[in-house]
């Protein structure tokens, strides 16, 4: 799967760029059969953890261009410490990427864990970033009543509120009828009060 990863990516951002490798990254389809791809069929919460996992293990910024920063359970946490290191070390990307990278991280949690109340509590946190500044977050949540997980994707380009329709996908295996989402623009009098 690390072999695989590092060559498809590497085909995608040599023929199409970086950007538009964050793009496919951010679309929750092309993302799932990204994962089968790679030889992880079994539709599961398994997917998200095993491809972000192998991609963090296979990307290499000298040849791809792209860090990963964050994980499952306590790496999530760890992205804070993580994005800076890297954003330092391969990009030299200004204080000014940097805090947008971090700020884009923390936002997208906090909106996906409290103005998203769906049930699904945080367990994985990913932040896939280039050379420029561009990101993606991947994150998945998990409900303890039905079991289930909820992977929510976002990303930088066309980002215009993180708190109005940031999402560029969210899929799941059930959809809940008893879901309060305070970024709907449904919800623009709720958002109000």
């Amino acid at each position: 799967m690390v072999g695989l990863s590092y060559s498809i990516s590497k085909i995608i951002i040599d023929e199409y760029g970086q950007q538009e490798f964050l793009r496919r990254l951010s679309d929750p389809l092309w993302f799932q059969a990204f994962g089968c791809v790679l030889g992880f069929d079994w539709h599961s919460s398994g997917i998200t953890t095993v491809v972000t996992g192998v991609l963090k293990q296979s990307i290499s910024e000298d040849v791809h261009g792209i860090s990963i920063a964050g994980g499952k359970g306590r790496r999530s946490t760890e992205t804070k410490n993580e994005i800076p290191k890297l954003a330092e070390k391969h990009y030299n990307l200004s204080s000014n990427k940097i805090d947008k990278l971090l700020y884009a991280s923390k936002m997208a949690a906090k909106i996906d864990n409290a103005a998203l109340q769906d049930g699904y509590s945080l367990y994985h946190h990913a932040i896939i970033f280039d050379e420029e500044g561009n990101w993606a977050v991947v994150q998945q949540g998990m409900n303890p009543d039905n079991k289930m997980a909820r992977r929510y994707h976002w990303m930088s380009d066309g980002l215009t509120s993180f708190v109005s329709e940031p999402h560029v996908g969210i899929i799941s295996e059930l959809k809940s009828q008893n879901t309060l989402d305070m970024t709907s623009s449904d919800s623009i009098e709720n958002q109000k009060i």
